[in-house]
């Protein structure tokens, strides 16, 4: 048995390499008009999103996340630009990021699912931060840690005084709910005015992280999904019973497709055996949509078993009832939204593949 408790800690970076790249960085950002962070996951894993958007503060700099990095940094906050994805980005986000005369990438991965399958142009001056390591063009410093470098870099531009901008107000979208039949677009409108400061909201692989994707999150949210690094199906249904235990008391939101639901249905099963009250979304669009979208767009091997989705709460529990629905309109769908709700939430979403595929092919 150790004598004491163990002490984990990241060793510190080299230092003369650690100054050398700080000095770097404040250079270039004091000498560019237009900077830009671009962060994928290491900013949510490393902890230095407060760092990160000091900078942005102290340097006007304009802040985009990866889809799989929603959520690292307030997205209320002017100096963020939205979701960067190569062709499939906003147009203001690609000019931000692809025109970027310092741009400055935290922990940046090329993965095709999040870099619209490799359309991303970043610029060739990039300066990429990684955990241990930053490479900016024909540099390279070595044993350089990421924290430490952003900390010790904020520091040492203390004495430049800046102007804070202030936040966006929460983002409402505008739109009629009617009795046609419900469409993704509607859908995801409808999504972005549930959703509201502090929740948790868990996005699964395809056309749930498509969707979302371009939504903005309220303030202290939290965004979950593994669909951009593993690309694993069914991930968040199970991602939905840990997120509750690990943060109770907050507001959680399950966003998925009938085809990843059915990988996973089962941890429903525990989610109502311990008697947690999420909401369930399951976007009920007759088969695997994305892969329609990348091959076989009218291939059987992409259609699934056409489940009863909203039964499958009383099959789960004998005694534990939710409020269970299904919903053909934007205005069935926005009566469910509106009106007050006590247990489980489980809504089936029904509406044809075709109204996401229109937006891909």
């Amino acid at each position: 048995m150790p004598g004491r408790r163990l002490k984990l800690e990241m060793i510190p970076s080299e230092q003369e390499n650690l100054k050398a790249c700080s000095e770097m960085i404040l250079e270039r950002l004091n000498a560019a008009k237009s900077p830009a962070f671009l962060l994928d996951l290491d900013a949510i894993r490393f902890g230095v999103a407060g760092q990160i958007m000091e900078l942005a503060e102290r340097f006007q700099m304009q802040v985009a996340t990866l889809n799989c990095a929603k959520g690292a940094v307030p997205e209320s906050s002017a100096h963020f630009v939205g979701t960067y994805a190569g062709i499939g980005s906003a147009p203001a986000t690609r000019e931000a990021i692809e025109g970027s005369d310092c741009l400055l990438t935290v922990g940046y991965r090329r993965v095709e699912s999040t870099t619209g399958f490799f359309t991303d142009k970043l610029p060739a001056s990039a300066i990429h931060l990684n955990s241990s390591y930053v490479d900016a063009a024909d540099k390279n410093y070595q044993g350089v840690y990421m924290a430490e470098l952003l900390r010790f870099t904020v520091d040492s531009s203390s004495g430049i005084v800046t102007k804070k901008q202030p936040a966006r107000p929460s983002k409402q979208l505008s739109f009629v709910p009617s009795d046609d039949p419900l469409t993704q677009d509607a859908y995801w409108k409808a999504i972005q005015n549930f959703v509201r400061p502090g929740d948790v909201v868990i996005v699964e692989d395809g056309t749930s992280s498509a969707g979302f994707g371009r939504l903005t999150l309220p303030e202290d949210c939290t965004y979950i999904s593994g669909a951009f690094v593993w690309c694993s199906i069914g991930y968040a249904t199970g991602a939905l019973l840990g997120a509750i235990l690990a943060s109770p008391g907050r507001r959680h939101i399950l966003l998925t497709g009938e085809g990843s639901l059915q990988m996973t249905a089962q941890e429903i099963s525990t989610v109502m055996r311990h008697d947690l009250k999420p909401f369930i979304f399951v976007n009920h669009n007759s088969g695997y949509t994305v892969e329609r979208a990348v091959l076989g767009k009218d291939a059987k091997y992409n259609d699934i078993a056409n489940w009863r989705y909203s039964e499958l709460p009383n099959v789960f529990s004998r005694d534990k009832k939710a409020e269970t629905y299904v919903v053909h309109t934007s205005n069935e769908f926005q009566k469910v939204l509106d009106s007050p709700h006590s247990g489980m939430v489980f809504v089936e979403c029904v509406m044809a593949w075709t109204s996401m595929m229109r937006r891909w092919i």
